[in-house]
C-alpha cells in the first residue's frame, strides 16, 4: 500500500501524539478514569491555567491537580506536556471564520486573515510562548492555513509562491500579535499604551541620544517620533494596519509584474 493509499489510523501513526490526538485519531485509556476524563477537558482545564496564570504555570500535576486526578492519569490520555502544548495551540485555533470574499477582495482577505490571527495572541496570551513545533499538522491550525491561501487561488502564482506569501502574512500576523499582546498585559498591569511607547522617557532620551553616536536616531528622538510624543503629526496613523498595507503594496507589486510577464523586482 501507498503512502497516498494509507488509512487514517497508518497516517496518524506518522505524526506527533498529540497532532494524531487532534485529528481524533489518539487510542484512549483501556483502564483508569475512562468515564470522568476527556481529552477535551483535559485541554479546557490547561488553557485555563494558562489564561489565568500564563503558561508557564500549565503542568501535567497542576492540571491533573485541578481536575481531581493524579498525573499518571494524564498521561494515560495525553503522552506528554508537548502533546498538552499543542493541543491547547490547536484549541485556541478554533475561530469562526469570515465568508469567503470576491477574488477582486483580496486585500481585505488578506487583512481579516492577519486580524483574526492577532486576536488569538489577544484573546489567549500565553500562545505566543508555544514552541513552533514544525508545520502545522492538526486540522484547526491546518483550516488557519487554508483560510490564509483563500485569496490567492485564482492568482497568477505557484505553489510555493503561494506558500511564502502567507508565511510573510503569518510571520508579520504573530509579531504583531505579540507585541499587541505584550501592550495589553502592561495595561492590565495598570500601565497605559504612551508608557509602553516611552512617551515619559522623551526628555531623558533627548538628552542622552547624540548625533555623533545616533545620527539616524537623533532626528527621531528630537522630533518626538520614536516616542510618539506629538500624537497629532502623526501621519502613519495605526502602525500595524501601516505596515500591513504595505506589505500588500508589495504584493500588489509582485503580482502585477507576474501578469505582464516580468519577474521578481518588475
Amino acid at each position: 500500500m501507498s503512502q497516498d493509499e494509507m488509512t487514517p489510523e497508518e497516517a496518524a501513526k506518522l505524526l506527533p501524539a498529540g497532532a494524531a490526538l487532534g485529528w481524533g485519531l489518539g487510542k484512549l485509556p483501556q483502564r483508569g478514569p475512562k468515564r470522568e476524563m476527556s481529552i477535551a477537558q483535559i485541554v479546557q482545564k490547561a488553557m485555563e491555567i494558562a489564561d489565568k496564570d500564563g503558561l508557564a504555570a500549565v503542568s501535567m500535576n497542576r492540571v491533573a491537580s485541578e481536575l481531581g486526578f493524579t498525573a499518571m492519569s494524564l498521561y494515560r490520555y495525553i503522552p506528554s506536556k508537548d502533546d498538552l502544548l499543542m493541543l491547547m495551540q490547536e484549541a485556541a485555533c478554533e475561530l469562526q471564520l469570515p465568508p469567503q470574499r470576491a477574488a477582486h477582495e483580496w486585500r481585505e482577505s488578506m487583512r481579516e486573515y492577519v486580524l483574526g490571527t492577532v486576536e488569538v495572541f489577544r484573546k489567549h496570551p500565553w500562545y505566543g510562548d508555544i514552541p513552533i513545533f514544525g508545520i502545522p499538522l492538526t486540522p484547526n491550525n491546518l483550516r488557519i492555513v487554508d483560510w490564509a491561501l483563500r485569496p490567492l487561488q485564482d492568482m497568477p502564482l505557484n505553489d510555493y509562491e503561494k506558500m511564502s506569501i502567507v508565511l510573510l502574512l503569518s510571520g508579520y500576523a504573530r509579531t504583531c500579535g505579540m507585541l499587541q499582546r505584550d501592550i495589553d498585559s502592561a495595561v492590565r498591569a495598570g500601565s497605559s499604551e504612551k508608557e509602553f511607547g516611552g512617551l515619559g522617557y522623551s526628555a531623558a532620551l533627548r538628552t542622552l541620544v547624540k548625533p555623533e553616536q545616533f545620527p539616524h536616531l537623533y532626528p527621531m528622538i528630537q522630533s518626538g517620533a520614536y516616542t510618539d510624543e506629538h500624537e497629532g503629526q502623526n501621519t502613519v496613523g495605526d502602525d500595524m494596519e501601516f505596515g500591513l498595507a504595505r506589505i500588500l503594496d508589495g504584493i500588489e507589486h509582485y503580482l502585477n509584474g507576474k501578469k505582464s510577464g516580468g519577474g521578481i523586482g518588475s
